[in-house]
């Protein structure tokens, strides 16, 4: 049966991430997909093209459906192989951590850069300092997440690999500092422009996604610990066992599946139209905005795993030091 689970979790893992790299594919570069590329297109609401795919795009779709096939086919030799789940629940643990720093880093790099550059246009100096051409690039929502937002995600990537350290804590220092920064220019000096507001919006929405994932790997959750905190530490992974397989777990998988199912999903219809707020001048971080609830969905599912492979190990320990021989003293 842990065996089972075992499996069920890695596999999920894998999955996650490759649902997330497909979906870029199927609607940016027009990918068939494993479900076209089986001929389900009933269930994604889409139709093939009537000449068939070209010869590039239907090899993409085979890698496709070969990564899918892949990757359950290596969580299951893992299992087979180690059946290790203190090993794997590490693993699992450190890739959500790196995906939190990444998305840390991106928030933080993005957040400063969009709103220097919404200054810039609400004051009309955009087009002295970049000339015509860059200028209108970052009149676009398009062109600024792709020529300028996009390049920092890379950059982001770069460094939470060589940052171990998961730091939230400065998000929230940032998040004080940009309304202590609204109120000093709101009252002191009457300015205020639309895109402040949006900076604080976009790193306390991020604060509260990203934490999540680290609250969850910290056990520092709020909980009615009026049962749970007398039962036996058995019973506690037991229970926290069949809480992340049942409900977090699944839960993270809705999200990620109603947000990402078609182009017109909840997370996909924003990021694949750089969406973008109708308050003026303000930043061209909305569809970043909705990108968070992959963060947090991916990063708790990866956290959730973790957890509940730990629990699984504590209850495999725990039965083993029950069914071993005690020694009778002499």
């Amino acid at each position: 049966m842990f065996a089972f689970i075992h499996f069920f979790g890695l596999s999920s893992a894998f999955l996650a991430f490759l649902f997330l790299i497909n979906n870029f594919l199927i609607f940016v570069v027009d990918a068939p997909g494993v479900i076209n590329l089986l001929g389900l297109n009933d269930l994604l609401g889409t139709k093939a093209p009537k000449d068939g795919y070209s010869a590039g795009l239907f090899a993409l779709g085979i890698l496709q459906l070969s990564a899918v096939v892949g990757a359950i086919v290596f969580a299951a030799w893992r299992v087979m192989k180690s059946d290790s789940m203190r090993e794997d629940a590490v693993m699992l643990d450190k890739a959500s951590s790196y995906f939190v720093r990444f998305a840390f880093w991106a928030v933080f790099m993005i957040g400063i850069f969009d709103a220097f550059l919404s200054f810039l246009r609400v004051e009309g100096l955009h087009d002295n300092l970049f000339g015509t051409d860059i200028a209108s690039l970052i009149a676009l929502p398009s062109g600024r997440g792709v020529y300028f937002h996009l390049p920092l995600f890379f950059l982001a990537a770069l460094i939470a690999l060589r940052d171990r350290t998961v730091s939230l804590i400065w998000l929230s220092l940032l998040v004080v500092m940009a309304e202590f920064l609204i109120v000093i220019l709101r009252f002191i000096y009457g300015y205020e422009q639309t895109f402040m507001g949006d900076l604080v919006r976009f790193w306390y929405a991020a604060l509260f996604l990203f934490a999540s994932a680290y609250t969850l790997k910290e056990d520092a959750h709020v909980r009615v610990d009026v049962i749970y905190a007398g039962l036996r530490h058995k019973t506690k992974c037991i229970l926290n066992s069949t809480g992340c397989f049942f409900f977090g777990i699944p839960l993270c998988w809705l999200i990620i599946v109603r947000g990402l199912w078609g182009k017109s999903s909840l997370i996909n219809s924003p990021m694949l139209n750089f969406e973008t707020s109708m308050s003026g001048f303000g930043m061209y971080i909305k569809y970043l905005m909705a990108a968070f609830l992959l963060v947090f969905a991916l990063s708790m599912l990866l956290q959730f795993t973790s957890y509940l492979f730990n629990s699984l190990a504590d209850l495999t320990e725990a039965s083993s030091e029950e069914g071993s021989p005690k020694e009778v003293a002499a």
